[in-house]
């Protein structure tokens, strides 16, 4: 049986950083972290129809930042799942495409967003029941979960 130290996995905060890959991680965890984030299933989503330009990725992936859409794209790029062609022109134009292994992964981020939109409904129920849960307070400024109070 694999045993993995999860906290080693995971960067601070959760925030991904190119430079923090960890060999002490399970390669396929790193490769989930990758794929798993809730702009790149849109963003492969997008790109599954056709080649597009970055301001069309911008006006069709509604809610994202120019920032985190760049930073998204990047990362894509960086593990080939996306590619990235500049044309010479002034203004410079780029066109971000899937790569053979970016459209391998379309089946699987379809089913997921299937998935996810089926089941919503039971989700946002159990979030609920979850986040009703009796608290209890430590003192002004620690609320405890009485679930996870032999923490």
């Amino acid at each position: 049986m694999l045993q993995v130290r999860t906290h080693l996995c995971y960067t601070h905060l959760m925030v991904r950083i190119v430079s923090q890959y960890n060999e002490e991680c399970p390669p396929e965890i790193n490769v989930i972290d990758s794929v798993s984030g809730k702009w790149t299933v849109v963003i492969v989503s997008v790109l599954s129809q056709k080649t597009r330009r970055n301001g069309e990725l911008k006006r069709l992936v509604s809610g994202i930042s120019h920032k985190v859409l760049t930073q998204t794209l990047r990362r894509l790029e960086r593990d080939g799942i996306v590619a990235r062609k500049v044309f010479p022109v002034v203004p410079p134009q780029v066109e971000y495409s899937l790569t053979s292994l970016g459209k391998s992964l379309v089946g699987l981020l379809s089913d997921l967003r299937t998935w996810s939109a089926a089941h919503y409904g039971e989700v946002k129920k159990a979030r609920t029941k979850y986040d009703s849960r009796p608290k209890e307070k430590i003192d002004d400024s620690i609320v405890l979960d009485k679930a996870n109070a032999k923490i």
